[in-house]
């Protein structure tokens, strides 16, 4: 049901252009090894730091130091009320690469994409947040958190999976099993924003067999229609 948002992003040509004065960085490999097309150009001794600018389709997207970006090849899993240990970079890059899709991101990678996202709810503290678990067992190994971010905040949280598992009830938690129809293959999180749009964040990924193809977004327009079509998917009839 969400192959067209694939198909949108799969047309983008996207390209990061690293400014450096040595040997290639981690960063590079990392981009290339993610489908995104990775040039790179000089700068002279006693120039700025090295950094990366990044294109769609010819247009400038944004710009970040590459320090910052330390933290996308180690994405930290922390749970939101552990907030202050997740490195600043990490956070950058959500913004950074917001709209671009990134091929054959590892599970460890698609989880701290989540947590980003689930760590604004827990900030802003109020509105929707839905996810999408590939099934409701898979949910199991993370109901802590979400019983955290139920407890500790005013969020009305709906969790979708093909009906294998009897999640715990949990107050603020709304649960939407339901038969397999594609949705075993997606992973997706939609947080509305509560009271400020301008936090609506929200991700998609597709597991593939080398791993998922993910892409995220930070537009509101955007996160509504990942939701929509989340609850319209029979879910919430």
């Amino acid at each position: 049901m969400f192959e067209s948002y694939f198909q949108e992003f799969q047309a983008t040509d996207y390209r990061l252009t690293v400014y450096r004065s040595d040997g290639p960085t981690d960063i590079e490999e990392w981009f290339d090894a993610h489908g995104v097309t990775v040039e790179h150009r000089h700068l002279p001794p006693g120039g700025p730091d090295p950094f990366v600018v990044l294109e769609a389709d010819g247009e400038f997207v944004g710009s970040l130091g590459v320090t910052a970006l330390e933290g996308l090849l180690e994405p930290p899993l922390v749970r939101p009320t552990e907030r202050e240990e997740v490195a600043a970079g990490y956070s950058a890059v959500f913004d950074l690469i917001d709209d671009t899709l990134v091929r054959g991101m590892t599970r460890r990678e698609l989880l701290a994409v989540s947590r980003e996202i689930e760590d604004r709810a827990y900030r802003v503290g109020r509105g929707t947040l839905r996810v999408s678990f590939q099934t409701l067992s898979t949910f199991e190994s993370q109901a802590d958190v979400y019983r955290t971010l139920a407890t500790e905040t005013d969020l009305d949280i709906h969790i979708y999976g093909v009906a294998d598992w009897n999640p715990p009830g949990i107050q603020g938690v709304t649960y939407h099993g339901r038969p397999a129809e594609g949705i075993d293959r997606h992973c997706v999180l939609a947080f509305d924003g509560g009271t400020d749009v301008t936090q609506a964040c929200g991700l998609l990924a597709r597991e593939q067999a080398d791993g998922y193809d993910g892409v995220w977004t930070n537009d509101p327009e955007q996160v509504a229609e990942i939701a929509t079509t989340l609850a319209e998917s029979g879910a919430d009839k």
